[in-house]
Order: C-alpha cells, then sequence, then structure tokens
C-alpha cells in the first residue's frame, strides 16, 4: 500500500492547498503553495513507482458507473506524473515568494491547485469520459488562469486559447466517439484489446484527428497561434507549467491514442510526424529570434522543443512499422528524454522571466540590460536555463539532442527510400534549429543580462527573493544531473518504452551512453570532468601569468566620446537583423521610414523608422478563416433580424412543407 499512500496524501496536499488559498488571511496566502510542494513530493514518489512498472491502485471515485475514475496505471503514465510533479515541486517553492503582495492571491492559489490536479487526472484517466471531463477542466481553469490579470490583452489571448483549445477538444469527440463505435468499449484497457475491429480507413482518421485534437494543445504548427499570445498572458508561474507541462499533455494524449491504442500503423504516419516535427521546430526558433518581449520569445521555443520530440516520437512510429523494434525504442527514449529536458529547461527560463520582470517590471529585453550585476544569481540561472535549451553540454538539452540525432540518422537501416532521405533531412533540420537557438539565447541573455541598463527599472533591480532563487536553483541543479548522469532517467524511462514498442532498445550507460547500431557512444560524466579541469585550468594560468599585477579599473574604450551610453549598445534588433535578411522569404518583413524635413532635401527634422514581420500563419490561414466565418454569421445574422412579419413568414412556409412532404 505504500505506492497508493503516496498517491492519496499527494492529492490530499494540493486539495488543502486550494482550500487553504480560500481561508487563511492575505498576507499569508502566499505560504499555501507550500501544501502544493508537499503534494508534488509525494506524487513524485508514486510517479516513479508506476514508471518503473509497478501498479498503483489508489481508491476510485465512483461517481456512477460510467463517471469512474479509474486509474491508467502504466509506465507511461507515471512518467507523466514524474515529470509534473518535478515542474510542480520548483514552482510551487517558487511561488512563494512570486505572489507574496500579488493582487488576489487567493483566487490564484485556488486556480494553481485545481489546474495541475486537472493534469494528474487527464494522465491517470482510464477512460474516454473521465478523459475528456479531466481534459475539459484544465482546459477551462488554464483559460481562468491566463486572464487572471484582467488586461485587455489577456482577454484576447484567453479567447483565442478557448477557441482553438475547444476546436482540438471537438476533434478528441469525434475521435473517442469512433474508437467507441468500433471497439464498444470506454475504457482504454478495452480499447487497446479490441483495436484490430477498427478498419483501416478509420484508424487514418482517428490519427489525423489525434494530431489535430492533441497538437492544438501541444502548439505544433499550424495549430500554435494560441501559445505565443497565452504564455505571456498568464502570470510567470503559470506561464512555466503551462510550457513546461501542459502543453505535454497533448504529447501523452497522442502517444496514447496513435502508439498505445491504434497499434503499429503504417510507414507513413511516423514520416508525417518528422515533418510535422521539423517545420515546428524550424519555424518556431525562427520567429523566437525575432521577438524582444522575453515570455513571447520563450513561447516560440516551446513551439521549437515540441517539434523537436516529435521528431524523435516520428521516428519510433517509422522504425516500428518496419519491424525494427530496437531502432524504434532508441527514437521514443530521445522523445521522452526530450520531454523531461524541455519540462525542466523551459520550466526554469519561464521562472527566471518571472524574476526580470518582478524586477524590471517590464518584458521588453530592450529596457532590461547590466542585470547581471544586480541579479547575479537569477542571471546565473537563466545562462544555465539558456545553455540548456540549448543543447550544449554538459547539460541536459545535449543528451537528449544527441540521441534524437542518433535516431534519425539510424533512418538508413528503414527499407524504404522515403525515410532514407526524409530522417537524414529532419537531422539537418534538428542541426539548423540547434544553431539558431543558440544565436537566439545569446541574444536573449546578453541583452536582457550584459551592457548598461537602458531604462530607470533596470538600473533599480533588485535580486529576488530567496524562495524563487530556491526554486529556479532546483530546476538548475536538475539540468545538469540530468546531463551528466543519463542512465538514471533511461532507466526511468525504459519501461514504458518497452511497454510501447516491445524492446527496450540498444542503449547502454556504463559510464558511456552508448547506441550500438551506429557505434556511436557519449561520456557525459567524462565531459562534464574535461570541462571542470579546463576550467580550473585556466582560472590557475590567468592567476599564474597576471596575477602580482597589479588591478587597473577604466572605462571600456569609446571611440574617442565623452562616455559610453545605453543608447551605443547592440539593440536585439541588430542583432537579430542578417538572420532577418537570410530568411526574407519566411518572414516577409515590412519597412516603413518617415521623413520630416525643415527645408527639404537639405534639412531633415527626423526620422522614423519601424519594421516588422509578418505572421504568416495568422495572416494567410487564419484571418481569411476568420473574416469568412464573419461574413457568413453576418449573412445568417439576417435570418433573425426582429421582424414579426418575417417570422410569421418562416411558421407559413414550414407548415406548407409539412403539408406537401409530411404524407
Amino acid at each position: 500500500m505504500i505506492p497508493e499512500t503516496f498517491f492519496v496524501v499527494g492529492v490530499l496536499f494540493f486539495l488543502a492547498g486550494a482550500a487553504m488559498s480560500c481561508i487563511v488571511p492575505r498576507k499569508a496566502k502566499h505560504y499555501t503553495y507550500i501544501l502544493s510542494a508537499f503534494g508534488s513530493v509525494n506524487l513524485i514518489i508514486a510517479g516513479l513507482y508506476l514508471s518503473a512498472g509497478i501498479q498503483v491502485h489508489p481508491p476510485s471515485i465512483p461517481i456512477s458507473s460510467v463517471l469512474e475514475f479509474s486509474i491508467q496505471g502504466d509506465a507511461l503514465a507515471g512518467f507523466f506524473v514524474t515529470v509534473i510533479s518535478i515542474l510542480t515541486l520548483s514552482v510551487s517553492i517558487y511561488s512563494i515568494g512570486y505572489t507574496k503582495g500579488i493582487g488576489n492571491s487567493g483566487l490564484l492559489g485556488f486556480l494553481y491547485n485545481l489546474f495541475i490536479l486537472a493534469m494528474y487526472a487527464v494522465i491517470l484517466s482510464g477512460n474516454i469520459i473521465t478523459f475528456l471531463i479531466s481534459w475539459e477542466t484544465m482546459s477551462v481553469v488554464s483559460y481562468f488562469l491566463v486572464t487572471f490579470d484582467r488586461k485587455e490583452k489577456s482577454a484576447k489571448a484567453g479567447l483565442l486559447y478557448a477557441v482553438m483549445t475547444h476546436v482540438g477538444t471537438a476533434f478528441l469527440i469525434v475521435l473517442f466517439l469512433v474508437l467507441y463505435k468500433y471497439t464498444g468499449r470506454m475504457e482504454f484497457t478495452g480499447m487497446r484489446t479490441a483495436a484490430a475491429r477498427i478498419p483501416d480507413g478509420l484508424k487514418v482518421l482517428v490519427f489525423i484527428f489525434s494530431i489535430v485534437g492533441f497538437g492544438t494543445k501541444a502548439g505544433i504548427i499550424p495549430f500554435h497561434i494560441w501559445l505565443p499570445r497565452a504564455h505571456p498572458a498568464a502570470p510567470s508561474n503559470i506561464s512555466s507549467l503551462m510550457s513546461g507541462v501542459m502543453i505535454k499533455t497533448g504529447i501523452y494524449g497522442f502517444i496514447r491514442i496513435s502508439m498505445d491504442l491504434l497499434g503499429q500503423g503504417p510507414e507513413w504516419w511516423g514520416i508525417a510526424i518528422i515533418v510535422l516535427g521539423a517545420i515546428s521546430a524550424v519555424i518556431g526558433v525562427l520567429y523566437a529570434l525575432m521577438e524582444h518581449d522575453i515570455k513571447k520569445l520563450l513561447a516560440y521555443h516551446s513551439i521549437e522543443n515540441i517539434g523537436i520530440i516529435l521528431l524523435g516520437i516520428g521516428s519510433s512510429m517509422m522504425f516500428r512499422s518496419n519491424g525494427l523494434y530496437d531502432l524504434s525504442a532508441i527514437a521514443l527514449v530521445a522523445g521522452l528524454y526530450h520531454t523531461l529536458n524541455h519540462a525542466l529547461f523551459k520550466g526554469l527560463l519561464f521562472l527566471g522571466s518571472g524574476s526580470l520582470m518582478h524586477a524590471t517590471h517590464t518584458k521588453n529585453m530592450e529596457e532590461m540590460g547590466g542585470l547581471i550585476k544586480l541579479m547575479p544569481y537569477t542571471g546565473l540561472l537563466f545562462l544555465i536555463g539558456s545553455v540548456s535549451i540549448c543543447a550544449l553540454p554538459p547539460f541536459n538539452g545535449f543528451v537528449s539532442e544527441w540521441l534524437t540525432f542518433q535516431a534519425l540518422l539510424l533512418g538508413f537501416h528503414a527499407p524504404s527510400i522515403t525515410a532514407k532521405i526524409l530522417s537524414p533531412l529532419g537531422g539537418a533540420a534538428l542541426a539548423l534549429t540547434g544553431a539558431l537557438a543558440a544565436a537566439c539565447f545569446v541574444k536573449a541573455f546578453g541583452i536582457s543580462f550584459l551592457g548598461l541598463p537602458r531604462s530607470r527599472h533596470a538600473q533599480e533591480a533588485k535580486e529576488s527573493s530567496p524562495f524563487m532563487i530556491a526554486g529556479m536553483a532546483i530546476l538548475g541543479v536538475l539540468c545538469l544531473l540530468a546531463g551528466i548522469f543519463p542512465g538514471s532517467v533511461i532507466d526511468m524511462i525504459s519501461p514504458a518504452v518497452l511497454n510501447l514498442t516491445g524492446s527496450g532498445g540498444n542503449i547502454s550507460y556504463n559510464g558511456f551512453l552508448s547506441v550500438s547500431q551506429t557505434f556511436a557512444s557519449l561520456s557525459p560524466s567524462a565531459i562534464f570532468i574535461l570541462m571542470v579541469c579546463i576550467g580550473f585550468a585556466a582560472v590557475a594560468f590567468v592567476l599564474a601569468a597576471g596575477g602580482k599585477r597589479k588591478t587597473v579599473y577604466a572605462d571600456s574604450w569609446d571611440c574617442g566620446m565623452h562616455s559610453l551610453t545605453s543608447r551605443m549598445q547592440y539593440t536585439a534588433t541588430a542583432f537579430t537583423k542578417p538572420v532577418r535578411l537570410i530568411f526574407k522569404r519566411i518572414y516577409l518583413p515590412k519597412r516603413e521610414l518617415s521623413i520630416s524635413y525643415l527645408l527639404k532635401p537639405l534639412f531633415v527634422k527626423s526620422l522614423k523608422y519601424s519594421g516588422e514581420i509578418t505572421p504568416f500563419f495568422e495572416h494567410y490561414i487564419y484571418e481569411p478563416l476568420t473574416g469568412f466565418i464573419h461574413n457568413v454569421a453576418g449573412k445568417a445574422r439576417m435570418l433573425q433580424s426582429g421582424n414579426l412579419n418575417l417570422y410569421l413568414g418562416y411558421i407559413l412556409i414550414t407548415l406548407m412543407l409539412l403539408l406537401l412532404f409530411g404524407t
């Protein structure tokens, strides 16, 4: 009963946190997040039991014979429960400091705990009804969190999010209706055993609907338009959860339906996911590069990293369809490893952005600068997150992307020519994504933390509270540990991979991470030790060579001018200008130059330059679609004009039709 106890106690802590958020005095409400932290610790333990393949059977909640909440207690659910719980622990500790003094903090705490419980319910639901109820609860609660600030931009972002998520839910409902009709079962376990009854054509329909339904929540392109608006609008602790784990419920749902319930599909399913993943990764990072809003930049990187996860999952599906189960397992390990890694480093980066906003009262990087001296701990932890997301050793992103590269290069073992061509192209897309991500975070860190302060708020910034630093530090340490000791992570993932592919793959770790099919191996711990030794050697050399010299403090070279100012620094716009020129066919940039003269054309009074990129999907897909819907709705509105004579005419026509065709 030990696993069940941890599960039940964890849920009770979250329920207590939700209740206490509404009860305790306003000055103490931020301490209720301690209960959420304790709840997440218990569910980390329960999730680890599940991920190891140990069954957990907490008491069911029989609302009715149909709505009985049954646990989908397998290793895949355990892995995702663990990922959610790890990030929740850090965010809960961070929130103790972040929410201190925030307005309406009781409501925020209540919604926070309900949101987390809804995510757990999605992962652990064992039948259609409880899954859809949990999914809708998660969506509705997250809508209220997105619109929590009650600003006009938040309201618009929330509306767009609500529309997109319910479009996705509509596809999921149809998907589950098809599954129920042809399997006769509502439980996922029953569907799995009866999936052979589903005609192949309808399996294709279910697969496509799962891409749309779950892909909308995950934010894959072209269903991503809500994500860059909703994440910046939400409070930063909520943004961390939404980006780090909520969008992963879409990944979980897709794996559960397309790989688990439907079983082995045709090769083109995996190839389609690889293509979608490559497009999402490249386009996501390209749009991130152009952003100056730090939270919007991070939101676009969520699209990018979902694309990287899909590259691994798509490769796994492709190999599985060809009977290459060991290779399928390697690819799925890569996808799930990056799922965990993204939760760690993206959660850290969103918490870091929250600290920056808390200190500078702006999301615009152009108004920051020089913060490394005023916020050294936040700067260090943000740098760790930046290095991790750029897949640089010795941090975690390096290992999962290395495994993803191996999975894509293993595509040469597939029998079809299409797979042999598209897999390396997916690897090329991943390489391009990594290079652009590195450029993006050089910009994000450099413009925000280095140089001179660009605004009064940046000059007066102060370091975040100890609770906020502690919450970020947990994720920073885990980013390092998951990069140095990949064996522990792979051991946690392997049972789920074995259940889905029938193989544990040929990945081994004994100091060296080895993928035997390609004879490729990697030693993350050796890389870490080597980097530490090089660092110590560099410090020793500097001390030996220049340690006896007198330290001289002087201003930087200023080109002969009186002094440097923040206006002379490189801006985020200038930094990304070359990329904007190289990819102008994608960005479709617009420029506007206004010149006013004292005496034309010799004496110029002022110059005003503005430039922006064209959001392709919004401008060429969603705006025409919404315009068409508005036009149709406007014409349909004429049917309800309020004119009594018109309504009497409707009745007359209806009676005539009944008389003519009723017999």
